[in-house]
């Protein structure tokens, strides 16, 4: 295996190209001390709803834990270390995993109120260091392509060129609008029981294809992630499967964060190439990236599988082999990076699967790319650390 730190373009993403899917889940939760009165509420205001909490059973004894508030509108901070939250704490965007034993305690504002009571849940989980804790194996026993699990996956969409002057239109599961076309979807499940993305040419000069994420519906930090993937390899195309911090809603890329666990331009090299990379304030563009190199007579068109080891002050890429990394980054990795931000330690991230197509990296499609063309995903599963 050959490593080389090899600069590229980046992408410039924006935040309002980035939507919310609001998750529906209710149960019950404790009460704790109130919390003090916030700025923007009247004397006397009612307090908002404190927090409720539920939990879906994930795998391996791990729970997904959810947070609602009954008051319209309300934001929700909250603390998994048991620390009285305030709203200088995480800000909840989704559901999150739980594969550890904590304590999680909830605010609620809103505005013209005051702020809720504190409301605590304690979860005692145990789970031993490798233990497959979640999964999306995109089964499909039926005859015909299936939606991808609406539970999990959302999706971005439309044409505005990405912040990279990409050419194509992201189009949703079941969307008519031209140029896409619901009988002919860009993202399905298969009845091989694999997730296909598809880059389609509809007409000469136009482009679809989808960018599907789990945002606003399932988040996680810490853990191994990986997932079994083919990927295209000709002129113009740039699939990914990668990661951003839930708190982009309100701190904006990169200050998010972004994980880039499997990334790759154009037709395949000699040798062939995986980008692994991180982003965050003062580190973008050619900063803090590299290539893993596959063996000779591997490409990224067959079957290989993408990790990333995410640990606390640590994020490592590996491909097929969890024992090897070929790339760990820790905040001493920014330390001579003036003005940088490490950003992976504050809060839980949510993933991106999609095929691009065209823009200023990789270049646009020539007449030698043929269409369709298709990531064809596997899994997509987080072990315990």
């Amino acid at each position: 295996m050959k490593m080389q730190r090899e600069p590229w373009s980046r992408k410039s993403l924006k935040a309002a190209a980035i939507l919310l899917a609001a998750p529906l889940m209710l149960s019950c939760g404790g009460s704790g001390a109130a919390a003090g009165t916030g700025s923007g509420t009247t004397a006397g205001a009612t307090p908002a709803q404190a927090p409720t909490f539920s939990a879906a059973a994930a795998l391996g004894g791990a729970q997904i834990v959810t947070l609602q508030s009954a008051t319209p509108g309300a934001a929700i901070y909250y603390t998994l270390d048991g620390s009285t939250p305030t709203t200088a704490s995480t800000l909840y965007q989704a559901p999150f995993l739980v594969d550890s034993s904590l304590t999680v305690k909830a605010l609620a504002t809103a505005s013209g109120d005051a702020p809720s009571t504190v409301s605590s849940q304690n979860y005692t989980v145990k789970i031993a260091s490798g233990t497959l804790v979640w999964s999306d194996e995109f089964s499909n026993a039926g005859s015909a392509n299936a939606q991808p699990n609406p539970a999990v996956w959302t999706y971005d969409t439309g044409n505005s060129g990405w912040g990279n002057n990409e050419l194509e239109d992201y189009c949703a599961w079941g969307s008519n609008a031209s140029p896409c076309n619901a009988a002919a979807p860009n993202a399905y499940v298969g009845t091989d029981s694999a997730l296909h993305i598809v880059a389609q040419q509809p007409a000469p000069g136009t482009y679809t294809s989808a960018r599907l994420k789990s945002q606003g519906l399932f988040s996680f930090q810490y853990g191994r992630v990986e997932a079994r993937i083919q990927l295209p390899e000709q002129q113009g195309f740039w699939p990914a499967f990668w990661m951003l911090g839930n708190n982009i809603a309100t701190v904006n890329w990169p200050a998010c964060g972004e994980m880039d666990i499997a990334e790759r331009v154009d037709a395949a090299t000699t040798p062939d190439y995986n980008k692994g990379s991180v982003h965050g304030t003062g580190f973008t563009g050619t900063n803090l990236g590299l290539n893993y190199n596959f063996p000779s007579g591997q490409t990224a068109a067959g079957w290989h599988t993408y990790g990333m080891i995410w640990k606390p002050g640590s994020v490592a890429y590996y491909i097929d082999d969890p024992t090897h990394p070929y790339a760990t980054f820790t905040p001493s990795s920014i330390s001579s990076l003036s003005g940088s931000v490490w950003p992976f330690d504050s809060g839980p991230s949510f993933f991106i699967l999609n095929l691009a197509v065209g823009g200023n990296w990789p270049g646009a499609p020539t007449a030698s790319t043929t269409f369709p063309a298709q990531i064809v995903v596997d899994y997509v599963r987080i072990y315990t650390n």
